[in-house]
């Protein structure tokens, strides 16, 4: 079943990429970070740690031949139950986890606003890429993943976070829209 060879893909033989640069890795990878093993960046700094994971994703979406797979793997999930859990479980929730320990954290350190609608931000911060890779309308560039970053911290970050975020120089910025 080409579902079942896909997922095979993504949940075996991704490679896992870890660190925090506070900016944009430049690898374009054939298949998708295993969600499984990844580490949790844990640097204290919400916004270094997110871009590390959206852009371990954005990385290898960008020019994979995985990516212009997915609409038909998002096909063969929905004609087969068995395979969509295991797609959530052990690829869809798995990189949800990693990003949703990086919020709790920030939350727990005050960088992010009490009251966070969890899994709302959690599609905020996965939503362009998916776009993008699905209808394929805008390229999924190196600067993408900071972009998305700071467009979901400027709407949920506490004022603190974003005055102090605001007075550093822009030394990671790649601009652009």
């Amino acid at each position: 079943m080409r579902g079942e060879a896909l997922l095979s893909d993504l949940l075996d033989d991704a490679v896992a990429e870890e660190g925090c640069s506070g900016g944009v890795g430049s690898g374009h990878g054939s298949s998708l970070p295993d969600a499984r093993t990844a580490r949790r960046p844990d640097t204290g700094c919400v916004h270094c740690d997110l871009i590390t994971g959206i852009s371990t994703l954005a990385d290898a979406f960008q020019g994979s031949p995985i990516t212009r797979a997915l609409p038909g793997l998002v096909s063969d999930l929905e004609a087969d139950p068995a395979l969509r859990e295991v797609f959530r479980r052990d690829y869809f929730e798995a990189r949800r986890a990693t990003s949703r320990a990086v919020l709790e954290h920030a939350v727990e350190r005050g960088d992010i606003q009490g009251g966070l609608d969890m899994e709302l931000t959690l599609d905020l911060l996965a939503a362009p890429l998916y776009y993008r890779a699905f209808f394929g309308h805008q390229p999924i560039d190196d600067g993408l993943a900071e972009r998305t970053v700071l467009s979901v911290l400027n709407g949920v970050a506490s004022v603190d976070w974003q005055r102090h975020h605001r007075a550093r120089p822009a030394a990671s910025s790649t601009g652009g829209a």
